[in-house]
């Protein structure tokens, strides 16, 4: 399941320092090579909760397979890709794979190990992985790009996919289906994953259309439709559910979600602008870019270690407030960056201090997302998490990264870039801070 986890959060970031490579080869503009992250995270964040349904409702393993099986085609095709089109299409595919396979994985390592000291350590080891895959995807991503192809950070998942497939296949109990009732609602999941497209579609296109235009008023209009219209289905529908309302009683689940939603909006944006920053106003190379990027995994990984060690004695709730923080201190340190500055003086200090409370917060968010949810129901609380995350970290791009645009204005010079992406991850902290807000407000004190 830590293997899977890495796959899946490695291919949120593997493509960040190949943009500007993949933009050239296939011709891209700017605002619509945002696609090539926003196709992944909204089929990935927008169907995640069809997939712990579907993990719930026809079991796990069966699931795991099915998605890991479609990731490695969606990957290949997108290896191939010749335009645009193909490529944000082959991203989307991947992201259909990874909804469902990402929620029967989290799914099974809750059922796996009881609750305790057992299952703090797996959630440790778990989160360790996925903020692994998240920071060394740049890493990855930069080498391949720079010595091999851009065409590369897709192909690199298909023999991933392959292996973790033969490892589940035998690895992996097949267990029975937790849930049994009606078909899976499909339309809610269309309904929840068109709505949230056109919402980002709305937000992103404002560089062209300014907020107040009909054409903005009615995109984001008819996406505030579908979005009511899916809460709609969800109270009326005779089928399963997609999500049972009832969840978000549960004060752990709601302010778990709402604090991974902002995380996910930060983070997103943090990775696409530092490697931006690293290449387009420092100058540097797509490969050193990704070392560049390995004291932030470096911090991540320690942070997780720490809540392994403080997670027998420490509430989640104290955890996700002390992560947070140091994550909204190492953004606001990141906001001062400078068109002539360094990456020891402007990157470094930010990314151990950023990457140290990110993975403060990892396993702690999990646990407390899944806390007092019925066995059956664990699926479905576990894709709402990861929704939560992928939803947020679209959401995220497309609002900071309009932002850093309306700073940098028509000019390419470095310190023009360099304003925009300040702003833009001055904006992040903001968002932590929010999520900091949410911990001290909405989660319970409890051991």
């Amino acid at each position: 399941m830590a293997v899977v986890q890495f796959m899946v959060s490695l291919d949120l970031s593997v493509v960040n320092v190949g943009l500007p490579q993949i933009a050239a080869g296939l011709g891209f503009s700017e605002v619509g090579l945002t696609w090539v992250i926003h196709a992944y995270a909204l089929t990935f964040g927008g169907l995640l909760l069809l997939g712990g349904k579907a993990a719930d409702r026809y079991g796990r393993k069966r699931v795991l397979l099915l998605g890991l099986g479609l990731f490695g085609l969606a990957s290949l095709l997108g290896g191939f890709a010749q335009d645009p089109g193909q490529l944000v299409a082959a991203r989307a595919g991947q992201g259909i794979g990874a909804a469902a396979l990402a929620p029967a994985a989290l799914a099974l390592l809750v059922a796996t190990f009881p609750e305790g000291k057992a299952r703090v350590k797996a959630f440790g080891v778990w989160s360790a992985m996925n903020a692994a895959g998240g920071a060394l995807g740049v890493l990855v991503g930069g080498v391949l790009t720079e010595y091999a192809s851009w065409r590369w950070v897709m192909f690199v998942n298909v023999p991933m996919a392959a292996i973790v497939l033969a490892i589940a296949w035998r690895g992996v109990a097949a267990g029975p289906p937790t849930a049994r009732g009606g078909r899976p609602d499909l339309l809610g999941a269309v309904l929840a994953t068109a709505g949230m497209t056109l919402l980002v579609f709305g937000v992103v296109r404002t560089d062209q259309y300014a907020w107040t235009s009909p054409v903005t008023l009615t995109t984001l209009a008819i996406a505030v439709a579908l979005l009511a219209a899916f809460i709609h289905v969800e109270r009326t529908t005779s089928r399963e559910p997609l999500l049972r309302l009832g969840l978000f009683a549960n004060r752990s689940v709601a302010g778990a979600n709402a604090y991974s939603l902002l995380i996910g909006a930060a983070m997103a944006s943090a990775f696409y602008f530092i490697s931006l920053y690293l290449q387009q106003v420092l100058g540097t190379g797509p490969a050193l870019t990704g070392i560049m990027f390995l004291p932030l995994a470096l911090g991540v990984v320690v942070g997780s270690v720490l809540a392994i060690k403080f997670g027998y004695r420490v509430a989640p709730r104290t955890l996700l407030i002390i992560g947070g923080l140091l994550t909204a201190a190492g953004f606001a340190w990141f906001g001062m960056i400078s068109a002539d500055g360094a990456f020891v003086t402007d990157v470094l200090g930010p990314s151990l201090v950023a990457g140290i409370g990110f993975g403060l917060c990892l396993g702690p968010v999990v646990s407390t997302a899944t806390a007092g949810v019925a066995p059956h129901e664990t699926g479905t609380a576990s894709g709402l998490l990861n929704s939560s995350r992928q939803i947020g970290a679209s959401l995220g791009l497309a609002v900071l990264g309009t932002a850093a645009q309306n700073r940098t204005g028509q000019a390419v010079t470095p310190q023009a870039l360099n304003d925009g992406y300040a702003l833009g991850l001055t904006l992040g902290a903001a968002l932590l801070a929010a999520a900091v807000l949410i911990a001290l407000t909405v989660l319970r004190r409890t051991r």
